[in-house]
């Protein structure tokens, strides 16, 4: 069944859905309406509705489960209410509990994670709708992704991770190091790396003694070699879930355990500083035979609720609440039944909060990309595009190609959707990245028109990357530019650059989406705003049409190329091309609107 959305939907949608997703969604409305009119069971707590009656209130006149009556009366004068709990049958208690959690977790918990690999649309389906063979294939997925999706960090990693970032601040690796200088580089490369190696030896000591103690015992650096790694490896992880983080120091620690890893290097200082990303799967297979058991996990249909991304937009905050508690008890189900004398309950929980961050990175990262291309759709209608045409001319306003209407639609599709796919399979990438950059191959200094930077090839990258664009050639009805992947060449020196390049995809749509999302709610707040848009724009559509066509025209205009006799229409030179863009976003008539929903540039607190 299909539906035909007009304009002003697709405009003021804050979702990108099929249209039998839009139906779930309008189902589960009416089921979230009916569930407020309904008349209130007693024998159910009267905040969430779904656990037994346990705890009476006197002073409130109300029934609560036990959950909900500390969270009520954990402070202020309700911390004084006098109650009364109520006795029953804990067994059947208990399996009432379970039935009932069980159903609203079928009702409004979604596996958004898995999707993402199945459907480009990213539609939300429950579990209890999806066939038991739909099942089957997301656990298989979601057991692939296990190999690539790095641990949340520990308490203990945490602080371990301060003291590297501090060591890397004051660091000078790369100004001593990547330099034209008559002194051997070799030795260059020795001196700092044993000069980060003493600098994190005493941060270790002035933060915890006991530990500095045990290192000081040991009097070469290579005698420490493994708790050397840990670090490393730990400021690594963390920058994958987190790439906006560490923006200063994480090349130089790159490059230190890319340096480390050259076998002249390696003699010399009898160790290196690589150490593989801990992942999901090497976590739970690591720990002898017994330990593979923990991977029927991902047999479980429970993982999707415990791992499920749940979005406040659009929802109440009873509602809200009582989705954390159905994750909760998924959480706490799954960590009692496949907890053992290897892995105890706190581990369990650790691997699926690591699952539940993947898929919010995944979310938040990727349905920015796929709201922008649901809005492109509204240029393929007539009158949009007689009104606001998107094509291009060489020349003009900065432009490098010249593209009539229809064929920057395709143009700006495929770039899309590039993107898309780009951003559901980061997580991947980054491992794959790990791989090429630390292989211990030899790389080459040069100078690239930025300066001097290490070029080094980059093939595991290089594959993947056209395993997507032939995903994306099957999505697209042709094919418009150039199809070359910049890697290892003065474009994308590194693995490390090209890393750099699609984390900042987020970064540029982001407050775009943001920005078309916040104009209605603007608007309805002050009757002045709504004034001056008619007046300057028409309507509150022609001004969302007018920043959307002002950006699927200049942000894929070829401007990224390196130089004017270049068209950036490379795979790489249109991402380039959308950061001219926002560069000039401050010249635009329509930034007054940007400013006015909250807009503080594409770096967050950093400016624009």
């Amino acid at each position: 069944m299909s539906f035909k959305r007009s304009l002003k939907e697709i405009l003021d949608s804050e979702y990108v859905e099929n249209s039998d997703s839009e139906v779930e969604e309008q189902n589960d409305e009416i089921n979230q309406d009916d569930e407020l009119n309904e008349e209130i069971d007693p024998s159910l707590c009267i905040e969430c509705r779904d656990m037994k009656t346990e705890i009476l209130c006197k002073d409130c006149d109300e029934h609560f489960c036990v959950v909900c009556f500390e969270m009520l009366h954990r402070g202020g004068k309700r911390k004084f209410h006098e109650y009364v709990k109520i006795k029953t049958d804990t067994n059947k208690e208990n399996s009432n509990q379970n039935e009932q959690e069980q159903k609203n977790i079928q009702d409004s918990t979604n596996g958004e994670q898995d999707a993402n690999r199945v459907e480009e649309n990213e539609n939300t389906q429950t579990v209890s709708d999806t066939p038991n063979s739909m099942n089957e294939r997301l656990l298989g997925i979601l057991k692939g992704n296990a190999k690539f999706i790095p641990m949340r960090l520990t308490y203990d990693e945490r602080h371990l991770l301060r003291l590297l970032e501090a060591a890397l601040q004051v660091s000078e690796y790369t100004d001593r190091v990547d330099i034209l200088s008559n002194r051997p580089k070799s030795k260059r490369i020795v001196d700092q790396l044993k000069e980060i190696c003493s600098v994190l030896t005493g941060l270790v000591i002035a933060s915890n003694l006991k530990i500095g103690k045990k290192l000081l015992e040991m009097r070469n650096f290579s005698d420490n070699a493994k708790w050397f790694q840990d670090v490393f490896e730990i400021g690594r992880r963390y920058k994958i879930m987190n790439p906006e983080r560490m923006r200063d120091t994480y090349g130089k620690l790159c490059y230190m355990v890319m340096d480390s890893r050259l076998p002249q290097i390696e003699d010399h200082m009898e160790f290196h500083l690589f150490k593989p990303i801990l992942t999901v799967e090497t976590f739970l297979t690591s720990r002898g035979e017994g330990s593979k058991n923990q991977m029927d996990l991902f047999n479980d249909t429970m993982i999707f609720y415990a791992t499920s991304h749940i979005s406040p937009v659009g929802k109440t905050r009873s509602y809200i609440n009582k989705l954390i508690k159905q994750k909760e008890h998924a959480i706490e189900t799954l960590a009692s039944k496949y907890s053992s004398s290897l892995y105890s309950k706190d581990d369990i929980r650790q691997v699926l909060y690591s699952i539940g961050d993947y898929n919010a990175f995944v979310n938040m990262n990727r349905k920015p990309v796929m709201r922008m291309l649901e809005r492109l759709d509204v240029f393929l209608q007539p009158e949009v595009e007689t009104k606001y045409s998107i094509g291009i001319q060489y020349g003009r306003d900065g432009a490098r190609l010249t593209h009539d209407h229809k064929r920057q639609w395709h143009y700006v599709q495929q770039s899309l959707t590039i993107w898309s796919i780009i951003q559901r399979e980061m997580i991947r990438l980054w491992y794959i990245a790990d791989s090429d950059l630390f292989d211990g191959s030899a790389y080459r200094l040069a100078s690239t028109g930025h300066g001097l930077n290490r070029i080094k090839p980059c093939p595991g990258i290089y594959r993947e990357m056209h395993k997507i664009l032939t995903e994306c050639r099957s999505r697209t009805e042709t094919w418009i530019g150039s199809s070359v992947v910049h890697l290892g060449d003065d474009a994308v020196p590194n693995a490390l650059f090209f890393l750099d390049k699609y984390t900042q995809v987020p970064s540029i749509l982001i407050p775009f989406d943001q920005t078309l999302l916040k104009i209605n709610g603007l608007v309805k707040n002050d009757t002045y705003i709504l004034e001056y848009i008619n007046k300057e724009y028409g309507s509150v559509d022609d001004l969302k049409l007018t920043i959307l066509q002002d950006a699927f025209a200049h942000m894929f205009d070829g401007s990224g190329a390196d130089n004017f006799y270049m068209s950036g229409s490379c795979i790489d030179g249109r991402l380039t091309s959308a950061w001219n863009h926002c560069n000039e976003i401050s010249k635009k008539k329509y930034f007054n609107i940007f400013l006015l929903t909250g807009f503080n540039g594409f770096n967050g607190s950093e400016g624009f």
